[in-house]
């Protein structure tokens, strides 16, 4: 009994120990970039001994990874019905996330050290993005089914361009990151990736004249 007590009481700890240490690793990079943060600062500040980061994460490439995926875990695949509005709930939720001056400050240290850590490159990819990826494609494929965007989509064209806008003015321009980007986007990748339509056929009265 005494056992099983223990462990229930211990849940709550993990759980408060493995959001510190996220948390942690997020201001961190922002303040600092992957590249100077320690493993000892996150411990100093999350309140946890060292031990307790090498027993979730095996190396720092690994914590990295995770943090970034909870940055954006609460960012959900939308059903509103139909495909303008599940773009628009995506870009809408992209938008939130990346407002925050956490998530403003990790992204761009992130994509520095991607380039020169090929391990971490790796990790973050295969770890985070490409889950990422295949989920935000259901919503491309439910547009393809109801005929909002056309059969022979390039899926990973249409991924990038989600992310796209949103990730120049991040990193390069400093522009706005708010609603009417938001909508932008969405409006973007139906009109762009819009079925192709053929010419309706010539009115008889239209052929008539043409004749005459």
């Amino acid at each position: 009994m005494k056992n099983g007590t223990e462990r229930l009481m211990g849940r709550p700890r993990e759980g408060r120990a493995d959001r510190a240490i996220l948390a942690a690793t997020l201001e961190l990079i922002a303040e600092l970039g992957v590249r100077d943060f320690r493993m000892d600062d996150v411990a100093d500040r999350a309140g946890v001994g060292k031990g307790a980061i090498y027993r979730r994460y095996q190396s720092k490439d690994e914590l990295v990874t995770g943090a970034v995926a909870a940055l954006v875990s609460e960012i959900t695949v939308p059903d509103t019905g139909s495909t303008h509005g599940d773009l628009l709930a995506l870009m809408r939720e992209a938008v939130g996330v990346y407002t925050d001056p956490i998530a403003g400050g990790v992204m761009p240290s992130l994509v520095g050290a991607m380039r020169r850590q090929p391990d971490l490159a790796r990790s973050v990819r295969d770890g985070f993005l490409a889950g990422r990826r295949q989920a935000l494609r259901e919503v491309l494929e439910r547009g393809v089914g109801r005929g909002d965007l056309r059969a022979d989509l390039d899926f990973e064209l249409a991924l990038d361009v989600l992310g796209g806008a949103l990730f120049y003015r991040l990193l390069i321009t400093g522009g706005p990151i708010d609603e009417q980007l938001a909508d932008g986007v969405a409006n973007l990748i139906l009109r762009g990736f819009a079925p192709v339509r053929t010419r309706a056929a010539k009115s008889p009265t239209h052929k008539k004249e043409e004749s005459q």
